[in-house]
């Protein structure tokens, strides 16, 4: 009896507690050394904005006390404990005790994390969170004592910092995630550089990637603003102590964020109250010049370029230091001065560069009550200064930037799109006026002396020499036939020494073009060859259909093309080699598809969509690539997907997006219907091809050769039933069981649904298709896709005209009449 008794008196007290728990949970305003925050309580800032508690990232099971949006869900903006996170079913609070704000067990005797103030007066401050999503401790006389805003994680807030105090030694820098479900810190970290002059600078580790430009007329030069419709008030503090920017939007009605994603992605968004989510409006680094110093010394990048991206700064004073890896596109050795300065003499003087991204600023002195005159006087007196520049325009005529090493990370831009002037050393012999020079990429060049008649006559001479010698050359080389051609030519004897003599064990793969071997360079550069095959009645077209497209094509996530052969009945293709080889050879292999995890997946999924979204609307020429799929997706060292094989691609000008042909060519299982039935094709047929590969790097699958043993569905068919019944996480692969963010794998497959829709017309565009990816909004319902039977849909199988790395198995159709 008294057991019973003793038993019945424990759950009462159980029952107690639990009410108690439930009544304490609360919104509070204030945490304070007598008012605890529990891990069931939220701290609210004032109208609402912010609240700050105890959540999960994702599907981990680990927990973290950190700010966010009140009414905007899954949007942390601040992480206190990203290193010691919460495990296990530890109950924790968060108070004020003499260490500041301390996150500990309830049971006080372990502390996950603290604000770890000595200061006395945190004894009786009180923490709050602004409306700003800036969590304050404050003392009794309402004095900030810490912020969380001096400990950045990913994401920058207006009125946030970059920079450092010098005094305090406190640095502000954004830090990445480690992945979407780990707050640590990842590789990738975003902040000013306060060694020179100041500029942003993007790292993985220690190493650069990315330069967001010098400081200039409120912003860095080489990073736009959210949108041309939001006005900022920015903010620079550049003295003894302390060098920051931050910003403030004039409206504060309106949500603005930046965040640094684990892939080393630095993307702005705007919150749309109307449609309820958060748009891309800005991503960096965003083409292959945003690489840094990608043309190393004295030369510029441009996306403009047909025949390369690099260029000296003009072709008359530099020269590549190594003529022959520059002409293959090896631009690590940059441009030096054809004419050596020659300091003792004191008649050096400066040619002026107009449109270009200021350099690397590390090695910099600057003074910004100087005007330009004396500053070109400072920079010509020390022979160590190579250039100098005003980098600030918006002072009237004040400001000096002297720069005391070789000049590198340039970028051309076209007028009026953000460049500025710069200055550089040159001698004497240098210095004749050509005016009306233009350096190769449009950049102008202006002398600062006389104009002379005999210089422009001798560089008309000059000019039209040159021109008439290319001509002569090219003749000779056969390039006449071959259609305007812009590409470093290799010599046979090249490739083949690289090849060992087109040695079989250095073939990487075979298909309708030829044999595509593995070749190293005399300089040690790995590059992959594509030989056409003699016997091949479709090779020579494709082989100048590819040259002419991707010759002119630049971004992160396509293959690079680094030059041709054309000797005799010969032809090559030299690409840059891909260590991982094919995206195919990982996933539909048993043992290989294990080392691609879910962040993996989902980022190459990413790089893919960007890279067609710039064939699609970025790249000078509308470029419908027609054979998208697994095998053309190549991975570099990286695991960054870059597409490949443009052989049968199709340009357009203009507004044009599509057309019809009797030709069909592509690839059974990831043509469109409207293609594969009737001939027509258009961006949306690549989007079609894009659906598939989405639905297949989820569940590691072929849609071809995937067949449901009940209902004869292909892959597509199978992922409508599952998605239709709510039971879409079925679809996955295996072993994406223990890293996969279901979040993240229902709206992938959700948007491969929509993009392998039958109408063309219901399928997103790719700038639509990145949106949905990256963000949080919820996403139109697909209709029914087009997925077809390998019984119901007969039609004539060629061989495969996959070139690079990878698997054959895929097989091609080159010819197919539409019916």
């Amino acid at each position: 009896m008294m057991e019973q008794t003793l038993i019945f008196f424990l759950l009462l007290l159980l029952l107690l507690l639990l009410h108690f728990h439930t009544i304490h949970t609360a919104e509070l305003d204030t945490v304070s050394d007598s008012q605890f925050l529990t891990d069931a309580d939220t701290l609210v800032s004032p109208t609402g904005v912010f609240e700050l508690g105890v959540f999960r990232p994702g599907t981990s099971a680990n927990r973290y006390l950190g700010v966010w949006y009140k009414k905007i869900p899954a949007t942390v903006v601040w992480v206190a404990n990203r290193d010691n996170p919460i495990t296990g079913g530890s109950r924790v609070v968060l108070r004020v005790d003499h260490t500041g704000l301390s996150l500990l067990l309830s049971n006080n005797v372990t502390t996950f994390w603290s604000s770890n103030m000595t200061s006395s007066s945190s004894r009786k401050a009180t923490a709050k969170v602004r409306d700003t999503g800036n969590l304050v401790l404050m003392d009794e006389n309402q004095k900030i004592i810490w912020q969380s805003f001096d400990y950045l994680t990913d994401t920058l807030l207006p009125g946030m910092k970059l920079g450092r105090n010098f005094m305090t030694g406190i640095e502000w820098h954004l830090s990445a995630w480690k992945s979407n479900q780990d707050p640590a810190p990842g590789e990738f970290t975003w902040g000013a550089d306060t060694l020179g002059y100041p500029e942003n600078k993007l790292r993985k580790g220690p190493q650069v990637t990315f330069r967001g430009g010098p400081w200039s007329n409120q912003r860095f030069s080489g990073v736009s603003t959210f949108d041309s419709n939001l006005t900022f008030t920015y903010k620079a503090v550049v003295n003894a102590s302390e060098m920051s920017f931050s910003y403030v939007l004039d409206d504060s009605s309106i949500l603005t964020r930046t965040t640094l994603n684990s892939s080393g992605q630095l993307e702005s968004w705007v919150w749309v109250e109307n449609g309820k989510k958060w748009q891309l409006a800005l991503s960096l680094p965003r083409d292959i010049c945003d690489s840094y110093d990608i043309c190393s010394t004295y030369a510029s990048c441009s996306v403009n370029m047909i025949q390369q991206s690099c260029a000296c700064l003009d072709t008359k004073r530099f020269v590549p230091r190594n003529q022959q890896s520059w002409e293959r596109a090896d631009w690590s050795g940059g441009c030096v001065r054809r004419t050596p300065l020659d300091c003792k003499n004191g008649s050096e003087g400066f040619v002026k560069y107009s449109n270009i991204r200021l350099p690397d600023t590390e090695h910099t002195w600057f003074n910004m009550s100087m005007n330009l005159k004396d500053c070109e006087a400072k920079c010509l007196k020390n022979c160590t200064c190579m250039a100098y520049a005003n980098p600030d325009t918006s002072l009237q005529g004040r400001g000096c930037l002297l720069w005391f090493n070789d000049l590198f990370d340039m970028r051309e831009y076209s007028v009026g799109n953000g460049g500025q002037d710069i200055f550089v050393r040159m001698a004497s012999s240098e210095l004749v006026d050509e005016s009306n020079f233009k350096k190769k990429g449009g950049a102008k060049i202006e002398i600062i002396l006389p104009v002379t008649i005999l210089g422009v006559l001798i560089i008309g001479m000059f000019l039209t020499w040159s021109l008439y010698a290319r001509r002569k050359r090219n003749h000779r080389k056969g390039e006449d036939n071959e259609e305007d051609i812009e590409l470093p030519l290799f010599s046979f004897s090249t490739i083949a020494t690289a090849t060992a003599s087109f040695s079989d064990k250095n073939i990487l793969g075979e298909g309708g073009f030829g044999p595509v071997y593995k070749g190293v360079l005399e300089e040690g550069i790995e590059v992959a060859v594509k030989r056409l095959s003699r016997t091949s009645s479709q090779g020579v077209h494709e082989f100048k259909n590819e040259v002419i497209c991707i010759s002119k094509l630049q971004h992160r996530n396509l293959v690079k093309l680094l030059g041709c052969c054309i000797q005799g009945d010969e032809r090559l293709l030299i690409y840059e080699y891909m260590a991982n080889k094919s995206l195919d050879s990982f996933i539909f292999d048993e043992n290989e598809n294990k080392i691609l995890d879910w962040t993996t997946r989902f980022n190459i999924i990413k790089g893919i969509a960007r890279g067609l979204l710039y064939l699609h609307h970025d790249s000078r020429l509308r470029i419908i690539h027609r054979d998208l799929k697994v095998s053309n997706i190549l991975l570099d060292q990286d695991m960054n997907p870059k597409i490949s094989d443009f052989g049968i691609a199709r340009s357009f000008g203009g507004n044009e997006t599509g057309a019809n042909t009797h030709r069909v060519v592509g690839t059974y299982g990831y043509m469109a219907p409207e293609y594969a039935l009737d001939g027509v094709f258009s961006t949306k047929s690549d989007v079609f091809s894009f659906g598939v590969l989405v639905l297949e790097i989820v569940s590691g699958k072929k849609n071809r050769g995937f067949i449901h043993p009940e209902y004869d569905h292909n892959l597509i068919g199978h992922a409508w039933s599952v998605y239709s019944e709510g039971r879409t996480m079925e679809l996955i692969d295996a072993n994406l069981a223990k890293s996969c963010n279901p979040t993240e794998v229902l709206r992938s497959v959700q948007v491969g649904l929509l993009c392998v829709q039958q109408n063309a017309g219901d399928r997103p565009n790719m700038s639509s298709v990145i949106m949905m990816l990256g963000g949080e909004s919820t996403l139109p319902q697909p209709k029914q896709p087009a997925f077809f039977m390998d019984k119901d849909f007969l039609v004539a199988d060629f061989s495969s005209s996959t070139y690079l790395a990878g698997s054959v198995s895929d097989v091609t159709i080159t010819e197919v009449d539409a019916r």
